[in-house]
């Protein structure tokens, strides 16, 4: 199994579920949404959509790059919200803890690499030959 495969079948459906999650449950991502923000509901729902559109266009071999690099720059524009949710999760003492929030905020840039990788883009930028 190729790399750009593995990252497929292992992104999409984590990108899948999560996009079933804000349709299905918006009112979890409320309180994480930055005041800045306008129509946070609208946001979290088009969000939703966002996921799972990105999720199905790695598997369409026409869509796969440029699904790759629009979930890489979602994980980009997603991180102050996770920011903001550990620090009035952390400041508060209410909600997650560190054993939550330390790996989130981490591995944010392993996500929007293994988007791009998902995506065949690694492959292209590299020389290699994409998938």
């Amino acid at each position: 199994m190729k790399s750009a495969d593995l990252a497929r079948l292992t992104l999409a459906p984590l990108f899948a579920i999560a996009g079933m999650v804000h349709l299905a449950r918006p009112d979890v991502f409320a309180g994480v949404m930055p005041p800045a923000v306008p129509y946070p509901h609208a946001v979290i729902l088009l969000t939703g959509a966002a996921e799972i559109a990105g999720a199905a266009g790695l598997f369409v071999p026409a869509t796969r790059a440029i699904a790759g690099v629009m979930l890489a720059l979602y994980a980009v524009c997603v991180y102050p919200a996770n920011i903001l949710h550990a620090v009035h999760d952390l400041s508060t003492g209410t909600g997650l803890g560190w054993a939550y929030h330390y790996p989130r905020l981490f591995a944010q840039p392993f996500i929007c690499w293994w988007a791009l990788a998902a995506g065949g883009v690694t492959a292209r930028s590299t020389g290699a030959r994409p998938d």
